[in-house]
């Protein structure tokens, strides 16, 4: 009976650990999906038509890609979520930025090798999203303008298991939305 009640409660345990404090996108306002479903009724009448906004794939305005000319990637040493000083003018000019254009936000897309377990990167991946988070909102950008994500080992830069291609992986990717 002892073993039963152990079981259930390493059971809850273990689904506590899966929860997540993500937040979700609300969903878009007036979207109707019966046009989309095929439920047919009076909303089938507009089907041909898209209410999603479409992306033009060559377009690549100047303000896109953030600051002209600044590097959009921050790499660390091993198994250390520190921003180097050599990246601290990276970080001022994306803070500037930010800082100056404030309809504007990035996700910092935390990354590691592939060595270590897969929870232990992905942790690792956010404590370096979350440190240049810190080091962008210490010089003047909006918190509310950074999301910080980790994709662990999942986007290597570099294929392979030397140590140049170990380097490339451990990063911090700046992307502007």
């Amino acid at each position: 009976m002892m073993k039963r009640y152990l079981m259930v409660a390493a059971l809850a345990m273990v689904l506590a650990g899966c929860g997540s404090n993500v937040k979700l996108d609300p969903p878009i306002q007036g979207s109707d999906t019966s046009a989309t479903t095929g439920t047919g009724g009076a909303d089938s009448q507009g089907a041909g038509q898209s209410t999603v906004t479409q992306v033009q794939a060559g377009q690549s305005g100047a303000d896109a890609a953030g600051p002209a000319g600044v590097d959009r990637t921050i790499y660390f040493d091993y198994d250390s979520f520190t921003v180097k000083p050599e990246y601290q003018g990276v970080v001022d000019q994306h803070a500037r930025f930010l800082q100056a254009n404030k309809g504007r936000s990035v996700s910092l897309e935390g990354n590691t090798d592939e060595r270590g377990s897969r929870e232990y990167n992905l942790a690792l991946g956010q404590k370096r999203a979350e440190a240049v988070r810190r080091a962008l909102t210490l010089v003047g950008a909006s918190d509310a303008q950074i999301e910080a994500v980790s994709f662990g080992e999942e986007k290597p830069a570099a294929q392979g298991s030397s140590e140049d291609a170990y380097a490339k992986n451990r990063r911090v990717e700046i992307r502007y939305r």
